[in-house]
């Protein structure tokens, strides 16, 4: 019987994340990040590290890795995957720290938190993807851009007079004492890709052991940009791009190296509490407010463009001006547009220990996602406010009874503008939860719009949330 090629077992088996493409990647046809993918975890699958490894990802071609990498996985800032890789290594000295950049990301805006971190001989492999181009943008000029390459922003070529010459991350990194294996590979030919996978094992063994930095340059073929075929592209970085960045090894010391540990320390909570004064639990404000709990835990949350940060932000801003403690804090990835969004919302009156809100206490959901996402997480006494405009179904395992349906958008389509869905919710949470009264919210939200036209324009809206939220309470 033929033998059935079977997926490395660091990568899922179908790409549910993703469901139009649960068989095939994101990346473009002949482009090299597949073939690094695939290298990864292999090398992963056969070095038996999945439960220890940690891939921290990039912004870039890379951003989507945790649809096809079955490990813990943590999205970094553009060019911030290295400073966040040195934390996660520092507070997980056990794991294996997996740190993915294109040339961009880590040659440009990140360069300096690279350089730092090989500097500092962090337990960590780096991956830096090097294709000549900011890929996943459009085709602009990229550090790592040729000299007389054409891109978006050099039609006419890199010059050394106006852009300088390429810049050899490889080489630089390579000075610096610290780093125990420096080396550049490529992914364009069968024997390129052998003489990779070599590479990568030997870097991901040190880090199985504990041996320090590891950086490997990867040189990857970017047809859709070059304007080439994938053969062409392929063709091109043999016989054109490896002139500039030769393949190779530039160092090696894994042997010479002892396994790399630092302390981890575990301090006393209640230390770092008295040092910044969280266990004086006096109140702050001397403004009547009553609120529905003692710390206000709001999650609000749908797609990206419905407002939920902003519904979120006033809301907190509302909750300052009445002089309560708050914090609000956004979370959003790549698929912010017409991806699932939400932000993050603690009110008290005394102070606030941690903004992160992992169980709100309320929500506001406005789309399906959002609804099926937090709603389970809401406690027995809290409430659920949701844009039944969109939401048609409860999921069951929700264990509060206090789940309000607001036709949201609907209401801000017969106001003229669907914009106006979160003004509506934002007036009927206060409503709900007798935190403001009419004028009052009014009088905030006038501070928070400096605009006087959008201003007027959100008073209708406003006006009907808080006269259905009055309604329900008044039945």
């Amino acid at each position: 019987m033929p033998t059935v090629l079977q997926k490395p077992t660091a990568f899922f088996q179908n790409f549910d994340r993703k469901p139009s493409q649960q068989q095939s990647t994101h990346y473009c046809p002949g482009c090299g990040h597949g073939i690094l993918n695939k290298l990864i975890a292999e090398t992963i699958s056969d070095l038996g590290i999945k439960d220890q490894t940690i891939f921290v990802g990039p912004v870039g071609c890379g951003v989507f890795y945790y649809y096809y990498f079955d490990v813990a996985s943590v999205s970094a800032p553009h060019g911030r995957a290295s400073a966040v890789g040195t934390g996660v290594s520092r507070a997980h000295p056990e794991g294996i720290t997996l740190v993915y950049q294109g040339d961009g990301d880590l040659a440009a805006i990140g360069t300096s938190n690279a350089l730092h971190a090989a500097n500092r001989g962090e337990n960590m492999i780096v991956f830096f993807v090097n294709n000549n181009i900011y890929g996943m943008t459009g085709g602009q000029l990229a550090p790592t851009t040729l000299i007389g390459q054409k891109t978006t922003t050099s039609p006419y070529g890199r010059s050394l007079q106006n852009d300088g010459p390429p810049l050899h991350m490889t080489e630089l990194i390579a000075t610096l004492e610290a780093p125990v294996l420096v080396a550049r590979v490529a992914v364009n030919s069968p024997k390129n890709i052998m003489q990779a996978r070599k590479v990568i094992r030997r870097g991901m063994q040190a880090q199985k052991d504990h041996k320090g930095y590891v950086f490997i340059e990867v040189l990857s073929q970017c047809p859709t940009n070059w304007r080439k075929t994938p053969i062409d592209a392929c063709r091109w970085i043999e016989e054109t791009v490896t002139k500039c960045f030769p393949l190779g090894i530039k160092k090696d010391v894994i042997d010479e190296r002892d396994a790399l540990t630092r302390p981890l320390g575990h301090p006393d909570f209640q230390t770092i509490a008295h040092a910044i004064g969280l266990d004086k639990n006096e109140e702050t404000t001397d403004k009547p407010c009553a609120l529905p709990f003692p710390e206000i835990r709001l999650k609000s949350a749908g797609f990206g463009g419905q407002g939920v940060l902003s519904l979120g932000l006033i809301f907190a801003f509302a909750c300052m001006k009445k002089g309560l403690q708050t914090t609000w804090l956004p979370s959003y990835g790549p698929e912010m547009r017409g991806g699932v969004a939400n932000c993050s919302v603690m009110v008290s009156k005394t102070k606030i220990g941690t903004p992160v809100v992992d169980a709100p206490n309320v929500l506001v959901a406005m789309n399906k996602p959002s609804m099926f996402r937090f709603a389970p997480l809401v406690p027995e006494d809290g409430i659920i406010i949701y844009n039944s405009t969109m939401i048609d179904e409860i999921p069951e395992n929700i264990q509060t009874k206090n789940l309000f349906a607001l036709d949201a958008g609907n209401i801000a389509m017969e106001l003229g503008n669907s914009k106006f869905a979160n003004s509506v919710v934002l007036a009927y949470l206060a409503a709900k939860t007798k935190m403001f009264d009419l004028p009052e919210l009014k009088e905030y939200v006038r501070g928070y719009f400096a605009n006087d036209k959008i201003y007027e324009a959100n008073i209708p809206a406003l006006e009907r949330g808080f006269a259905l939220g009055r309604r329900e309470i008044d039945n």
